[in-house]
């Protein structure tokens, strides 16, 4: 495949076009209409708004406002929703334009910022045009996704380019971005060029709709037999996708051959997690679950497996397919109505489209197939009806089936056929005024902060009511900046330049509102006490209260706090209404929470722009490390198997924060080895996130013949030897003597081979007094481990915390691997 190399010299745009046109034809592409109608457009200098069907070709466009950008000198930026999808789009632009050409910027990395074509999410492109605005070294823009412009919380991202960068050129995308005359007219007079509208309805792939009042185990099958695999089983809640998925376990999908394929595969798969194993039974049965709350090593083996036309269902919820290249046959809508967070509705028509349009891929179909459910209680009335109405002589009266009471809203096949035929809802702006806005545009260096502001909310896509209510925003926030002393008002006797205010504080590159937590948190770390005992675990809290809450897993702590409480209760003899008065009581640990918050009133009295922003005090990886807990062993304790990547994802940022943002001078042996052990916990559960966020800060090496990120360059840091004992106690304690065998593996020059047996006969004595060991935060105290030449002592407590008995350990380190023998255990009871 040939790639678009940067020519040695600058180009004119018809140079430009004759060479990509030459491209096109090396590389066998044959464009439709609608992409060589809007490549023409690009090349001429003008915007193009891309409205055209999901899956029909929007990048090979956006390719050409690259390549034209690389010929002409031109620095482009391509804007993705999602981190993930940055990342693969990173590597894909990568191999088509070569590295050296290619940058990415996330809030997680920035790789080769510098470079002509820039790869980013969409805040980071929208941050930096509040910050420099027209001065903003940016030439193109394209803007993927850009019906993402109404989402609630995040649609300001894609509006805020729009609105103040003049001197661009922008390529908008989108499968559903409804009536387009009004974004024409904006950019039309942002920019001053014309813009052109590319809009068509035909799909490379046609689509087929269906109305189904089959069961759906029953359709399900029966699409498999048509060969219309593979089969996206839409789901709106993860729950619903794992029952579905559950369920479709008593069919047989696949041949002999096929199942002896996917064991080979699964050969290699990575199951260890308390919900591996049912991922494995649903894989082996050719069905995939797909979802945010799996972790990536198994939502990247459904997607390998589905590429390989090996799984033929897959129960998702509505977010697969973002970024994500698997290739669709059919989509099944299990149901027509969703919650939005605030209640339930009929799914709107852009999401009907956008996810019907998942349906057929180019190159592997010629037709796509969407089939819609009737609901589940009409499709049983139907079916008790056929039933009562082939046995007539019997008269037994038909109990119908009754509408779910909670979360459903009625559709029938008229629904669904409105879904197909009407036009996406209008686009709606999302624009808000925040702090984080109010400083970009005010820290730009030679420019009227204060006029600059007034325009972007003058020139907002909001009504003038709005506007107005924005304008009273800004002035109170204004004033709380002045009054912080963050702003400054120039005394017109200083001015030298049209700037009538200054800011007192530097913003980074990538400033937001979790950086200025970030800041907050190297503000509070000198007042820790380094001597103190739990120094490690404190900061830890401090890292924990800066980052957003893992909801699901606060819950879990909350269920459990409130069933022991509620057991405890009903032992003493509380009534009904006591008891449930003490649970209203109960919350989610938060250790350190009155010097979290204190510090952090204290802070933001002095840095008004933490004033719509909170402290979130918890304890999930402080907990993790105070009992030594495998991702296992939580997951199991809370019941959170099918949140296993929320929790996940906690312990990365939590990890990452410590390893990128707190300084080395404030990390001593204690934090070290709490940053070691969870690096260690994330990369042994799952080194995907780790190892994607660590390419990526090195910088990756991509070429054309492998599209990978490669392996981290740094190994992580072997276990000391604290770190190998208490593996060793935590699975004694466990009684998982399998475990604590393997950790103390004997080697060549250890004085001891340890057995089953003789490990068991080492722990009976203690075992005969005490009934587990005790391993808490104290007893990994260092007045309870010490050294003693080349071996190690750990203190063993009883339940009252008293030392009771003395393991020793010969401990070694060698070329990254370490090695630990228990020498023997003494009990004095």
């Amino acid at each position: 495949m040939p790639t678009l190399t940067k020519p040695d010299s600058p180009l004119s745009s018809e140079e430009a076009l004759e060479n990509f046109l030459a491209y096109l034809i090396e590389a066998g592409i044959e464009p439709y209409d609608h992409q060589e109608n809007a490549i023409l457009e690009l090349f001429e200098g003008k915007n193009v708004i891309l409205n055209t069907p999901t899956g029909s070709g929007k990048s090979l466009v956006a390719a050409a406002l690259h390549y034209r950008g690389l010929c002409l000198g031109r620095t482009s930026y391509y804007t993705v929703p999602i981190k993930a999808l940055a990342n693969e789009k990173f590597l894909s632009l990568c191999k088509d334009f070569g590295p050296e050409n290619v940058g990415l910027v996330t809030g997680d990395a920035t790789v080769n910022p510098d470079a002509p074509i820039i790869c980013c999410t969409a805040e980071i492109l929208a941050n930096l045009a509040l910050r420099d605005g027209a001065r903003a070294p940016v030439d193109d823009v394209i803007i993927d996704e850009f019906h993402y412009y109404s989402d609630h919380s995040r649609g300001w991202a894609w509006q805020i380019p729009l609105l103040s960068l003049p001197q661009c050129r922008f390529l908008l995308m989108s499968a559903t971005i409804g009536d387009p005359e009004f974004f024409i007219e904006e950019l039309e007079t942002l920019t001053g060029a014309p813009t052109a509208l590319i809009q068509s309805e035909q799909r490379p792939v046609p689509l087929e709709f269906e109305y189904s009042t089959t069961i759906l185990e029953e359709k399900i099958a029966e699409l498999v037999e048509a060969r219309r695999a593979p089969i996206y089983l839409v789901h709106f809640t993860q729950l619903a996708a794992a029952r579905t998925a559950q369920n479709l376990l008593s069919q047989n999908f696949c041949s002999k051959e096929e199942k002896k394929e996917i064991a080979e595969v699964l050969i290699d798969g990575d199951f260890r997690s308390p919900y591996g194993k049912e991922m494995a039974r649903f894989l082996r049965h050719g069905v995939g679950l797909h979802h945010a709350g799996l972790l990536p090593k198994y939502r990247l083996l459904v997607e390998k497996l589905t590429q390989r036309g090996l799984l033929k269902v897959i129960c998702g919820t509505d977010t697969l397919g973002v970024g994500v290249n698997v290739p669709i046959r059919t989509v099944v809508f299990t149901q027509l109505c969703k919650y939005d967070g605030k209640g339930t509705g009929i799914l709107p028509v852009r999401d009907f489209k956008q996810i019907a349009g998942r349906a057929g891929r180019r190159g592997f179909d010629d037709i796509g197939y969407v089939i819609a459910q009737a609901p589940e209680h009409i499709i049983e009335n139907l079916k008790l009806e056929a039933k009562a109405a082939e046995n007539p002589k019997k008269k037994k009266k038909v109990v119908k089936k009754t509408p779910p009471e909670r979360g459903y809203v009625h559709w029938d096949e008229n629904t669904y056929l409105k879904l197909q035929n009407s036009q996406p809802e209008p686009l709606q702006s999302s624009f808000k005024v925040t702090l984080s806005l109010i400083l970009h545009v005010l820290s730009r260096r030679d420019e009227d902060g204060c006029a600059a502001l007034r325009a972007l909310i003058d020139r907002s896509h909001e009504s003038e009511a709005r506007k107005k209510k924005h304008r009273i925003t800004a002035r109170k926030l204004f004033f709380n900046l002045v009054r912080g002393k963050i702003l400054e008002i120039i005394p017109p006797e200083e001015r030298q330049g049209p700037a009538k205010v200054r800011l007192n504080i530097d913003l980074q590159q990538d400033f937001s509102l979790n950086q200025a937590l970030g800041l907050y948190l190297l503000d509070t770390l000198p007042k820790l006490d380094v001597e103190d005992p739990k120094y490690a675990l404190n900061v830890i809290s401090m890292v924990e209260a800066i980052l957003e809450n893992p909801d699901q897993v606060l819950k879990a702590q909350i269920r459990r706090a409130k069933d022991e409480a509620m057991a405890e209760m009903k032992e003493d003899g509380l009534n009904f209404d006591q008891r449930m008065e003490e649970l209203e009581k109960i919350e989610y640990p938060k250790p350190g929470a009155d010097f979290i918050y204190q510090t952090f009133n204290d802070y933001a009295a002095g840095h008004p722009y933490l004033a719509a922003e909170n402290i979130r005090p918890k304890s999930v990886v402080r907990e993790i490390y105070e009992t030594y807990s495998s991702f296992e062993d939580y997951i199991k304790t809370y019941k959170l198997e099918k949140s296993e990547a929320i929790l996940l994802r906690h312990l990365s940022e939590v990890y990452k924060v410590l390893s990128q943002t707190v300084p080395p001078s404030f990390k001593n042996d204690d934090l070290q080895e709490a940053e070691d052990y969870l690096e260690q916990l994330v990369r042994q559960t799952d080194s995907s996130l780790l190892d994607e966020w660590q390419a990526l800060k090195d910088g990756p090496q991509v070429t054309a013949e492998k599209k990978e990120l490669p392996a981290p360059s740094d190994k992580p840091r072997p276990p000391s030897a604290h770190q190998c004992i208490w593996t060793f106690l935590k699975a004694v304690s466990d009684n998982r003597m399998d475990d604590a065998l393997q950790a103390i593996e004997a080697r060549d020059g250890d004085d001891r081979e340890w057995t089953r047996e003789s490990l068991d006969l080492a722990f009976d004595d203690f075992f005969a007094h005490h009934a587990h060991l005790r391993l808490d935060p104290e007893a990994r105290n260092k007045k309870h481990l010490r050294r003693d030449g080349p071996h190690w002592e750990q203190s063993l407590l009883d339940a009252e915390g008293e030392p009771v008995a003395l393991a020793r350990f010969h401990y070694r380190s060698e070329e990254g691997s370490t090695y630990l023998t228990l020498i023997e255990v003494i009990a004095s009871h």
